[in-house]
């Protein structure tokens, strides 16, 4: 029962009621498994484009842009980096003074050089200690070093945003990852009057950190690359936040307050909602390189965006097709097979229904959000990535998918998941306009079963916590969607400190 303080907060929070109980409900029931078709591989739901096809993709790429094209980077970049300091955290907190031999810290001291944040560190601990990093070493005051990393007396990283901290070296210094962002959308996104658009969803509390952070930052990339750079930042909505519930589905309660968290990145689908923007890349904020390693993650850039603009060409053929009433049924089975080749998407309509019927039902699945996404060969153990699967209307569709929303009991699921060649490096390209220049509704196009129930704490006391179905994940899942095999030099992301001393991150 609901009481009028509890309808007063979810007001103020942009939620109703009926929301809230949803929530609640879906606690009890949890999220179904997906059933799967099958995994996607090349030749069955993966692309492998040759040279020459990579050529005409970026050629297509180039005329859209040439042609006025717009085109906006959409980066979530509100992720903490406490978690690339959890070895560091727990050194500091831990008895031991000396660094173990072959820990992540050891490693990190050893090669403390290579950091793009030496300097700083080193400034640092002399403001703070009259001693560099080098003397601490020398006496093997490991501890103040690491202090240094990760607290406020220090460069404060573990309470950092990720995109604020120094990555790499540069012909002009040093870079953040929010900066090395704003360089690659310079030289793979900018459009016909010079101009580069970035979009930063962030944190409340970090906000002001990144306007200080640009403020410095787009001037230079500016004058150095010859681009105008324009930047807009949003939040992730409070009335995308969900309710947390205790073990027994009970509502969690603080000082007589519901509690909400926020409900994942599925629920940045409001804010890549509200861009004005027809073709939008989206990427992880860490996942970047120093300039002299952009090459290949520049051509793969252009290839897949090239790629979608074909699609999105044939689509808008396809639709005129209908629209225009021009198709017989040799026409209407060359649209079949595309669908089912491009987008492997397939469905026992496209088998049963015939004529103005079928052209119908082929309308409506063309007449989608469209996505192209990057997918890098699997060297480690398969798990989540991309598949084939069905959806709640019996079609079939490429989706990328989470181990967690797979049925492991199921051997037949097993023996899918072990064929997995590829995984998802968080590289998409998106067209959200139809053929009329209109927004899509992203919202509707989100698949409300595939979210996720995880276990949380809160000062001590065990939570349910509800996530949203994720941004690629179910909340594009009624998307048109092409995967496309691109290389794992495009891959270079940092999840933990030591991820900066590997080559990809050497300047």
């Amino acid at each position: 029962m609901l009481s009028n303080k509890d309808k007063a907060q979810l007001a103020a929070r942009g939620v109703t009621p009926e929301a809230l109980l949803d929530q609640v409900e879906r606690f009890k029931t949890g999220f179904p498994y997906l059933r799967i078709y099958d995994s996607a591989r090349p030749g069955e739901g993966i692309t492998v484009l040759t040279s020459e096809e990579e050529d005409q993709a970026i050629a297509r790429w180039d005329r859209y842009l040439a042609e006025g094209g717009d085109v906006c980077k959409f980066v979530p970049a509100s992720g903490a980096a406490s978690r690339m300091f959890k070895s560091l955290f727990s050194f500091v907190d831990g008895d031991e003074d000396l660094a173990s031999e072959g820990s992540d810290v050891a490693l990190l001291l050893k090669d403390i050089h290579k950091v793009a944040f030496f300097d700083q560190l080193n400034e640092s601990l002399l403001s703070d200690t009259g001693k560099g990093v080098d003397k601490l070493l020398e006496e093997g005051n490991h501890k103040e070093i690491i202090r240094h990393i990760i607290s406020e007396k220090g460069l404060n990283y573990g309470n950092l945003p990720k995109g604020l901290l120094t990555f790499h070296h540069s012909d002009n210094g040093t870079r953040t990852p929010v900066e090395e962002q704003l360089v690659e959308g310079a030289q793979s996104a900018r459009q016909s009057d010079n101009t580069v658009n970035l979009h930063l969803t962030v944190s409340p509390a970090h906000r002001e950190a990144f306007d200080r952070k640009l403020a410095v930052a787009v001037p230079v990339i500016e004058g150095n690359l010859g681009v105008k750079i324009n930047v807009t930042m949003s939040e992730q909505k409070a009335s995308t936040d969900t309710v947390a519930v205790n073990e027994d589905n009970t509502l969690f309660r603080e000082n007589g307050r519901m509690v909400f968290r926020p409900g994942g990145h599925g629920a940045l689908i409001q804010n890549l909602n509200d861009l004005d923007a027809t073709v939008v890349f989206i990427k992880n904020i860490d996942n970047v390189v120093p300039d002299s390693r952009r090459e290949p993650t520049l051509r793969y850039k252009k290839v897949i965006a090239g790629y979608l603009m074909e699609l999105h060409d044939k689509v808008t053929e396809y639709l005129d097709m209908i629209d225009g009433r021009d198709y017989d049924e040799v026409k209407l089975e060359e649209i079949v097979r595309f669908m089912r080749e491009r987008f492997s998407f397939n469905a026992p309509e496209l088998a049963t229904l015939k004529g103005e019927d079928l052209a119908t039902y082929l309308r409506v699945k063309l007449d989608r959000p469209m996505r192209v996404c990057g997918m890098v060969r699997n060297e480690g153990e398969p798990g989540g990535g991309p598949y084939i699967a069905y959806n709640s209307d019996g079609s079939c569709s490429l989706q990328i998918l989470e181990s967690s929303q797979i049925d492991l009991t199921s051997q037949e699921n097993r023996d899918m998941m072990a064929k997995a060649t590829h995984f998802n490096p968080v590289d998409l390209v998106c067209y959200i306009r139809d053929k009329e220049g209109r927004k899509y509704d992203l919202p509707a196009h989100v698949d409300p079963e595939t979210g996720f129930i995880s276990s949380k704490s809160l000062h001590g006391r065990n939570l349910k916590a509800l996530e949203l179905p994720g941004l690629w994940n179910g909340a594009m899942s009624d998307w048109n969607t092409a995967f496309v095999e691109v290389p794992i030099s495009t891959f270079n992301p940092v999840k933990t400190v030591n991820d900066l001393l590997r080559p990809q991150h050497q300047a």
